[in-house]
Formats: C-alpha cells, sequence, structure tokens
C-alpha cells in the first residue's frame, strides 16, 4: 500500500476511520516554516460538519504535532502530526462485514487485503483520513500565502443549481476563505441547502462540481510531459475520496471549440506578458504562464445512503439487499472543499520546491 505524495516535499498517511487516530508525516520540509496553529483549526473547521446537511458524527479534530516543530517553526526535519478520532460506532458496521456496498471501497479492499483491512466505516479508505490532509494542506497553505500565493474553491453546481464563476480572483479568493458553505451567490448558496436537506430527507445523496482558482504563481513551475503541473495536480486531486474528474482550463468545453476560439492571446499589461482569455486555465505545455490556475472537480454523490440497494455476499456468493445505517453525509461536497484546498497546496508546494528548492517556503525568524 503507497501512502505518500510528493517528490521533494512528501506527504505520508496513515491511520483508520474507527482506529485510534488518524495523521500524516511531512518530510523536507525545510527549516523556518511558521507553524499556525490557529490557522490550522481554522481549516479544519472548513473540513467540520454543518448542522443537518452533514454526518452526525463530530469530532473535535485537534492535531497534535509530535515533531518537527520547535518554538512554532519548522525544524527541517519530519514533522508528524496526529488527530485522534474520538466518536466511533463500530457496531454500524458489525453485520454487514461481508457485504460490500455500492460504489464503496469494500470489494477492492477484500481483494487486495484478503480479509486482513479494517473495514470498520470503511477504515483506511475513509473520508476520515482527509482529516490529516487538511490539517497538513493548512501548513503549506499558509506558508504559500506569505510568498503572496492564494487557493480558493467554491461550489460551482450541485445537481443543476449553479454557482456565479470567479470575478475579481482576489476578492473571490478571500471571501471563500471566510464562507462557511463555499459559494460566491448567496441565492445559489440557500437554494443548493434546501436541495441537500430535500435529499436528505429521501435517504438519498447528491454530489457536484467544485471550481477553484490559484492566484500569484509565478510562471515557469511545472515540467513537460510527466510531471507536468497538471499531471501532478491531477494527482493529488484524485487522492480525495468521491473525486471522479477532473479538467483544466475550459477542459472538455475544448471539445465545442474552434482553435480560434480556444487559444489564449498574448498581450502586455502593465509592462508583463499575459494572455487576454485563460482557456488554458493559466498552464500550457504543463508549465505554469502566470495567469490564474483554474480547474475543477467532480464530487460523486456519497456513496453511503438510506435506500436499500443491491449487493453480494463475499463469503456466499448470494445475493442480498443491503441498508446501510449509521451516520452519514447527503452531501460532502462542501466538506470536500477544504480538502481539495488542500492537497492542491500540498501539490504546489511540491511543484515550487522542485522549480526552486524546498528554502522558497521558508519564513526566517
Amino acid at each position: 500500500m503507497k501512502n505518500s505524495f510528493g517528490s521533494q516535499i512528501t506527504v505520508t498517511l496513515f491511520g483508520e476511520s474507527h482506529g485510534p487516530a488518524v495523521g500524516a508525516v511531512i518530510d523536507g520540509l525545510s527549516p523556518g516554516i511558521r507553524v499556525d496553529t490557529e490557522y490550522i483549526m481554522k481549516k479544519m473547521e472548513q473540513r467540520r460538519p454543518k448542522d443537518g446537511i452533514s454526518t452526525a458524527r463530530r469530532e473535535s479534530d485537534i492535531p497534535e504535532i509530535l515533531s518537527g516543530v520547535f518554538n512554532g517553526y519548522t525544524t527541517g526535519t519530519p514533522l508528524t502530526l496526529v488527530i485522534k478520532n474520538e466518536s466511533v460506532r463500530s457496531r454500524d458496521y458489525e453485520s454487514i462485514s461481508d457485504i460490500p456496498r455500492p460504489s464503496h471501497a469494500d470489494y477492492t479492499a477484500e481483494c487486495k487485503y484478503h480479509g486482513f483491512q479494517d473495514y470498520r466505516g470503511g477504515g483506511h479508505f475513509s473520508g476520515r483520513v482527509t482529516a490529516a490532509l487538511v490539517a497538513a494542506g493548512a501548513i503549506f497553505r499558509s506558508a504559500l500565502e506569505k510568498k503572496g500565493i492564494f487557493i480558493g474553491t467554491h461550489i460551482a453546481s450541485l445537481k443543476g443549481v449553479k454557482d456565479r464563476g470567479f470575478g475579481d480572483f482576489r476578492e473571490d479568493v478571500s471571501a471563500l476563505d471566510a464562507a462557511d458553505f463555499p459559494v460566491l451567490d448567496k441565492e445559489a448558496a440557500e437554494r443548493m441547502r434546501e436541495l441537500i436537506l430535500s435529499v436528505k430527507e429521501e435517504g438519498d445523496s447528491v454530489g457536484g462540481i467544485l471550481e477553484s482558482a490559484i492566484i500569484g504563481i509565478p510562471c515557469g513551475v511545472g515540467e513537460p510531459w510527466f510531471d507536468s503541473f497538471e499531471g501532478v495536480l491531477s494527482h493529488a486531486l484524485f487522492s480525495v475520496p468521491a473525486v471522479k474528474g477532473v479538467e483544466f482550463g475550459a477542459g472538455f468545453g475544448f471539445a465545442d471549440m474552434l482553435g480560434s476560439e480556444a487559444n489564449d492571446e498574448f498581450i502586455c499589461d502593465g509592462g508583463e506578458i499575459r494572455t487576454r482569455t485563460n482557456s488554458n486555465g493559466g498552464i500550457n505545455g504543463g508549465i505554469t504562464n502566470g495567469m490564474p490556475i483554474i480547474f475543477r472537480t467532480v464530487i460523486k454523490p456519497t456513496p453511503s445512503i438510506y435506500k436499500a440497494q443491491s449487493s453480494v455476499s463475499m463469503k456466499t456468493l448470494k445475493p442480498t439487499r443491503l441498508a446501510i445505517s449509521g451516520r452519514h453525509d447527503p452531501a460532502i461536497i462542501h466538506r470536500a472543499r477544504a480538502v481539495v484546498d488542500a492537497v492542491t497546496a500540498i501539490a504546489v508546494a511540491d511543484l515550487l520546491s522542485v522549480r526552486l528548492g524546498t528554502d522558497c517556503l521558508a519564513d526566517g525568524k
């Protein structure tokens, strides 16, 4: 099982949904990066379940840093953080331990780990592990912001309900950072909330599309071919549970364009070379061109639903009907934005370190 991401800087995840804790080890960080615990908790709050539109499972989610930080700064040695699991109800999974839940990793985990996996709450495959990703990502994100690089994500659409697109990037990214529910248009936010609640009443779930922007990243970051900016970032994004698609700039919209419509013409603006449009999402040839990086991720509906579904016993191979109990989210998209922002920060920090060296993130004292 490979649980590490990164080239110059690596993040390794550990833990299970119903185990004692989840956590992460960050290796390759330069010394002198400020670790702001208040900032980390702010990002953890963005992932936290929200009132009636999320799971009833509540965790304090306070990361404990065991190594790699001294007097508030990274030391340059591996940074280990742990988040305890305090609210587990393993009995919810005992009766279905041999019945794979549709669209979960239960069956594939059985195929790979031959019954030795922890099945409770999805074990290591659970979205619970993303708590560690958000905590780790917050350390990178804080360092990036000190260098003028900012990340923001909003719910672009949720089952037909659409938010407005990015306008003034700096204002919108700042507004999203302060938003409890990550939508730019207040009316769209209310309609999305109402839709999630109506789906919850039916015992079902709903997904949607997140749109993200990275602003302030310099030109020249990324490599052609296998370590392109899109390639590395997509690798990180597909680690997020429920992400089933990623597109940059116009993405699949390019299929309906002519070259004259799709091309981003170059202009000189205030002594800087920019592009008139940004159909390519700030990337040419796998390398950043100085424009905002724009990408979208598809978040599938939460697979745990209360409606009865068909499955098969892995022991007897006989068909069965499965009605899932327990505590589940009717939608995870509003919580997933914090995870998408976190893995984006991790990927960007690694890409910058490849280009400029790991000391590029350091504050100094």
